[in-house]
């Protein structure tokens, strides 16, 4: 595949090419301010362009990363508020994809949504990660979310791939919960009070009882989807086999953050896989979604349509 990634232990010295060591992400950043009043917007663009550099220009890990291969994701911010002391509250959607083997296709790899981002800024800070030392909160929250997309698209190619880069977000995790920091900024990193925000989600990838849900994430996409350009039945019913593993996971864990996300970036993909698969294919789907994801069920009960 044009996308395997190989981790380097040691850069070789014969490897000079500079689209050889490009960054990893290719993410496009956007801060949305329309929400707040005043015509001086220039702190929010400045924001954005930093974050962009920031994301863009940062070399996250040593993998071997061609031009073309770089992941293609999102971050949008949605600016609620901010307050006089230069207090910034937000929202963060996060996406990332990947292409499907022998396709012109894009999967969604993640979508999440984060209602916890706040953070002290003034136009103009410098963005500056330092991997064993916490500097600012907007700093650790753009970077989990740097190493999380990373961390998703590696455990796609790979079983437990992401698991360095999930380490990184778990770093993070502990650095923000002992820095001193706002209380509002402490919401999205708080071990209680939530059942879905960075720590949890982070806690959930890295528990040994989530690893079934990770080797099937593996299993949809190399397994699964990777395959149906040359065997659509056969890569769907490697899907659907797999599909009561949310289940497990859900009665296991009722609170888990993972596949709510899961849902939340397949939903769509999983209607049209689904549309055209076997009557006992449809059946396992819909049973599962019932006990999962009941609130989408109408959604979900289309592919009966076909």
């Amino acid at each position: 595949m044009n996308r395997i990634r190989v981790i380097l232990l040691v850069i070789a010295a014969s490897i000079s090419s500079y689209n050889a060591f490009s960054q990893e992400l290719k993410c496009t950043v956007t801060v949305n301010a329309d929400k707040i009043d005043g015509s001086n917007k220039s702190m929010f663009e400045t924001l954005q362009q930093s974050i962009s550099e920031f994301v863009n220009n940062t070399r996250w890990t040593d993998m071997v990363v061609a031009e073309q291969e770089r992941i293609e994701s999102t971050m949008y911010f949605i600016i609620n508020s901010v307050t006089t002391e230069g207090m910034v509250n937000a929202s963060l959607q996060v996406q990332c994809r990947r292409p499907v083997y022998g396709t012109s296709y894009m999967t969604p790899v993640l979508n999440y949504m984060d209602e916890d981002v706040s953070f002290a800024y003034q136009e103009f800070d410098r963005l500056d990660y330092q991997s064993n030392q916490f500097t600012t909160n907007l700093v650790a929250i753009v970077t989990y979310y740097c190493y999380l997309m990373l961390g998703m698209d590696l455990d796609s190619y790979s079983r437990l791939g992401g698991t360095v880069c999930f380490q990184q977000c778990e770093n993070i995790v502990a650095q923000a919960q002992t820095a001193s920091i706002e209380s509002s900024e402490q919401a999205g990193w708080k071990a209680f009070g939530s059942t879905r925000n960075r720590h949890i989600l982070i806690n959930n990838l890295m528990d040994d009882a989530f690893t079934p849900y990770r080797n099937y994430f593996y299993e949809y996409h190399r397994l699964g989807l990777d395959i149906m350009s040359t065997n659509v039945a056969n890569g769907r019913k490697k899907i659907a086999d797999g599909i009561p593993i949310l289940k497990d996971m859900r009665q296991a864990r009722p609170a888990t953050s993972v596949v709510a996300m899961f849902l939340d970036t397949k939903n769509d993909e999983l209607i049209q896989l689904f549309t055209q698969a076997t009557e006992q294919e449809k059946k396992t789907f819909l049973e599962t979604m019932e006990s999962v994801d009941p609130t989408r069920m109408n959604q979900y009960e289309q592919i009966n349509n076909n």
